[in-house]
């Protein structure tokens, strides 16, 4: 079976898995809309998964991802702990050190929402944990180079990530039914001629 901008969805609820060439060519293309675009616009960070742990979003994926679990303190106060940013490869000790990153930066989604999202929906993407892909904990050094740039401007120092980088951007654009502007659908065909055996993941989202 082939895909195309035009072509099946994934049904919601049922987790879809396909190569990587084959999920970007899932992707609708449209052209990119930044006008209007606020950071508040996606609230961040909310209460979390456990609304009575004292930890909000990002510090709960922080602890989610930590290699060797820090201690948590009253307020959700993090020490110790080992983490693996995986955009550069670094070995991070800190969690003070640590950024959380929207895989899919919140300006490129402002962008590549076909229309305008509620401030719920806003919110739910922002705070997504029931997808691995959504958020991760990286070095802030490797957060702040990427900033809201998508795979054509920007790639991991981390050349051995390169392939999950893609299929993990993808797997999130479909998640969130999400468009792709020409030049980045073009980088992301490159990338999946990179990787023959890349596979993709997801579930949308209602």
């Amino acid at each position: 079976m082939s895909f195309s901008p035009n072509g099946p969805a994934a049904a919601r609820g049922v987790l879809e898995r396909l190569p990587l060439f084959k999920a970007v060519d899932r992707l609708p293309v449209a052209v990119e809309h930044r006008e209007g675009y606020k950071r508040d616009l996606y609230k961040h960070w909310n209460k979390g998964l456990n609304a009575t742990d004292g930890c909000d979003t990002r510090k709960e994926v922080i602890l989610s991802e930590a290699v060797e679990a820090p201690q948590v303190a009253a307020g959700c106060k993090l020490t110790g702990g080992i983490w693996r940013s995986a955009y550069d490869d670094l070995v991070v000790t800190d969690a003070g050190r640590l950024d959380v990153d929207h895989f899919v930066p919140l300006a490129e989604v402002y962008d590549s929402e076909q229309t305008p999202w509620s401030a719920a929906r806003r919110e739910a993407y922002a705070n997504d944990q029931d997808s691995p892909d959504t958020l991760i904990a990286v070095s802030a050094a490797s957060n702040r180079s990427k900033g809201d740039k998508d795979p054509a401007q920007w790639l991991p120092s981390d050349r051995s990530y390169h392939c999950t980088y893609a299929a993990t951007w993808v797997a999130t654009k479909l998640r969130w039914d999400l468009a792709v502007d020409e030049t980045e659908r073009q980088a992301l065909l490159g990338l999946a001629e990179a990787c023959p055996t890349a596979t993709v993941a997801y579930e949308r989202v209602p």
